[in-house]
């Protein structure tokens, strides 16, 4: 039985005085917030942790009851209490990238390397699966009348009926890992290997693309003006109007996976290789601040305004809009954060299950977050309120 570990009491914000840390977190910040100093550093020590013994990439679900889903590279889909108990454990075939999304009715949908895409009861019980030609990374959306729509490596967008039988499948040129979203109205966007971004009708015809320089690998944001905002290994952040058009290109030269959010007056966060950018509504780059390595999970709003992300070394940071340096929490793997209602931060390390104590939920802008909410649906109706 997977151990779980305790702080004593949920602890404050606090700061670890040890010699090593102090010089990693100076290290980190030189050149960062040039007026921070390492006394000013605040270090959050984890509430509880979960050992799974291995490691995750997947954003973990929230669902409104507070359970915690989230696969592993083992193959595996945990259920987890917000307490920090575990639930259930679900297995499948291989390896698991694709984040879990929620169902209003509970259900947990996520795709596997072994080609497949299921949908789970919320007691661990398999509802169905759905068997495709290649790996499923994409994580799934969910449509407003529960239609459960994902990509493969096989090179198909899919479209599968609450009940699991397919609706409808849509061909690309490339392999497609982009995580779909879907616009206020039901339209479906995602990217390809193909250099091509495609707008989808809900009965799965095409209602335009847009062609870029590279694969997109990355998944996109809607704000409140139904604008996508996406990333291309061409070393471009996009914005795209609902009709197709081009509203702005911004040439960063990023190449990770890593997604745009949208903060709470509507700055675009994006992860740039070592940087984080910050894109203003109409294209400007507002600032960009450097880290040690790439950043590749997708950062995460808080309703404060204040933005957290991985600094590339394994270190979850946390800034305000004008740069203020909050906090940090050492140790985390690179997966997307999530966090609770309650303001707890869910993270993974190597081989545990985090929560971090925060004060802060959600924030509540079009797309906070890696599948733009708790449940990560993808759609834009379920932004948070």
């Amino acid at each position: 039985m997977p151990q779980i570990h305790r702080t004593v009491e949920r602890p404050s914000r606090q700061w670890n005085r040890k010699k090593g840390l102090l010089s990693l977190l100076s290290f980190l910040l030189l050149g960062f917030v040039s007026r921070a100093t390492c006394a000013e550093v605040e270090y959050l020590t984890n509430e509880w942790s979960l050992n799974t013994g291995t490691s995750s990439q997947t954003c973990p679900g929230i669902a409104p009851d507070g359970t915690i889903y989230f696969g592993t590279f083992t193959g595996r889909l945990w259920a987890v209490g917000p307490e920090g108990s575990l639930k259930w454990i679900f297995r499948a075939g291989l390896e698991i990238k694709s984040s879990p999304a929620i169902g209003t009715d509970g259900t947990i949908y996520f795709g596997s390397r072994d080609r497949k895409c299921y949908a789970v009861r919320p007691d661990g019980k398999k509802k169905w699966e759905y068997h495709t030609g290649g790996w499923v990374d994409s994580s799934p959306a969910v449509a407003t009348d529960g239609m459960v729509c994902f990509g493969s490596w096989d090179k198909t967008f899919y479209a599968v009926n609450p009940d699991g039988k397919a609706r409808w499948q849509f061909s690309t040129a490339g392999p497609i890992v982009s995580s779909p979203a879907i616009g206020a109205n039901g339209t479906i966007y995602f990217g390809s290997h193909d250099d091509k971004f495609y707008a989808l009708a809900p009965d799965g015809t095409r209602k335009w693309e847009y062609a870029v320089g590279g694969p997109i690998i990355s998944s996109p944001a809607i704000n409140q003006e139904e604008v996508i905002y996406f990333t291309s290994v061409d070393g471009s952040c996009y914005a795209l109007n609902s009709d197709g058009k081009l509203k702005w290109r911004v040439r960063t030269g990023g190449i990770t996976e890593s997604s745009p959010v949208i903060g709470l007056d509507g700055i675009v966060y994006v992860a740039v290789n070592k940087q984080l950018w910050a894109i203003t509504p109409d294209g400007q780059k507002k600032w960009d601040r450097n880290v040690e390595d790439l950043i590749q999970p997708t950062p995460l709003i808080l309703a404060d305004g204040s933005i957290c992300f991985e600094s590339g070394w394994g270190v979850m940071l946390n800034i305000a809009p004008d740069l203020t340096f909050n906090w940090v929490f050492p140790g985390v793997n690179r997966a997307p954060p999530a966090v609770s209602a309650t303001g707890d931060i869910y993270v993974t390390d190597a081989i545990r299950f985090i929560a971090v104590p925060n004060k802060y939920s959600l924030g509540r802008s079009p797309w906070p977050k890696f599948r733009g909410n708790s449940r990560n649906t993808g759609n834009v109706k379920d932004r948070p309120q």
